[in-house]
Parts: structure tokens; sequence; C-alpha cells
């Protein structure tokens, strides 16, 4: 891939879960009621590996669900005007608990809207947080991260790509017009 810069390599991307697993359960006073939603594609392996770091600081690994949002990618020219939730059964219980949405790249923020009205159909949880690896700004709703990997400012016209070994065989951050 032909790209303008590397942002993050596999140690940065590593450091950055590990701090946002520190982050988490620091806020919520541990685990208890916790759960990691990964939004379908590469939040679920960022889940997982955020439940891991947990897994190593708490003892105890949170449930993970994942979240299949038909793509409204923001990076890419060709997209829907809203998304649209694929599948509504997410893997694990929301009602009462503290869900945290893991995702790579925030951008509009119009994809996470859609994952939290997706879990909120699912039943009332007590809280929702959001995760993101990279936040790339250019926000077209209110919606702000409660725990960011790194924030990128960006223009538009460029392309914020988080590649990771589960699904891309490497583990970096680049960016390309």
């Amino acid at each position: 891939m032909n790209y303008k810069a590397e942002i993050m390599d596999e140690k940065a991307i590593d450091r950055a879960l590990i701090r946002i697993s520190h982050e988490i359960v620091e806020r919520n006073k541990g685990i208890e009621n916790l759960v990691l939603i990964g939004i379908m594609r590469r939040g679920v392996p960022l889940a997982n590996r955020l439940a891991r770091y947990i897994e190593r600081i708490e003892g105890k690994r949170p449930p993970i669900g994942s979240l299949d949002i038909t793509l409204y990618r923001d990076d890419l020219t060709t997209k829907l005007e809203q998304p649209i939730v694929k599948k509504r059964d997410i893997g694990v219980d929301v009602i009462g608990k503290i869900v945290v949405l893991v995702d790579d790249v925030i951008y509009t923020g119009r994809t996470v809207r859609a994952a939290m009205d997706a879990v909120i159909d699912l039943g009332r949880p007590k809280s929702i947080q959001l995760a993101e690896l990279i936040d790339r700004g250019h926000r077209e709703l209110p919606i702000r991260p409660d725990y960011v990997g790194k924030n990128v400012p960006t223009s538009k016209s460029e392309i914020v790509s988080v590649m990771l070994e589960e699904v891309d065989n490497v583990n970096k951050v680049v960016i390309s017009e």
C-alpha cells in the first residue's frame, strides 16, 4: 500500500491499548458489570486485545461481543447516507452493564451513533463508553470517545487505515491521500 505516513507501529498500538485498558479499569473501579463490544471489522480484534490486557490487570477477562454495522466508511469516498446495523445479536447481555464500544477510527461519529442505537435496542445498559484507537476529528455529531489511543489531526481528503494482524497480517496505522 502506498501511504503518506505511518503514524503508529506495532509497539505504539500495543502501548496505546495497554494504556486504554488501565484507563477503563480505573474509570470503572474494576470490571464488574463491564462488557466490551467491538464494532466489526477491526473493533472486534481491538476489543479482544483490550480484554487480554484487562485480564492481566484484573485477573479476569470481561465478556466481549461484536456488532456488525454495514460499513459506512467515513474515510472512503463511497458511503451510505446512514450506517446500517446488520446483526442485532451481539453475543452478550447489555442490560444494566457498563458497555464499552470499541472501534478503530472515529471520524464523523455516525457509525458510533448507529452502534449506540443498536446496543440500546437490545436493552438498557447502565452506561455506554467509547474506546477508539484513532480519533481523526471532523465530527458531525456531538460524540467524543472516552478512551483514545492517539489523536490524529487530518484533512478530510486523507484516509486513516488501521491494519491489524488478525485482519491484515500486519500491525500499523497509516495515513494516505
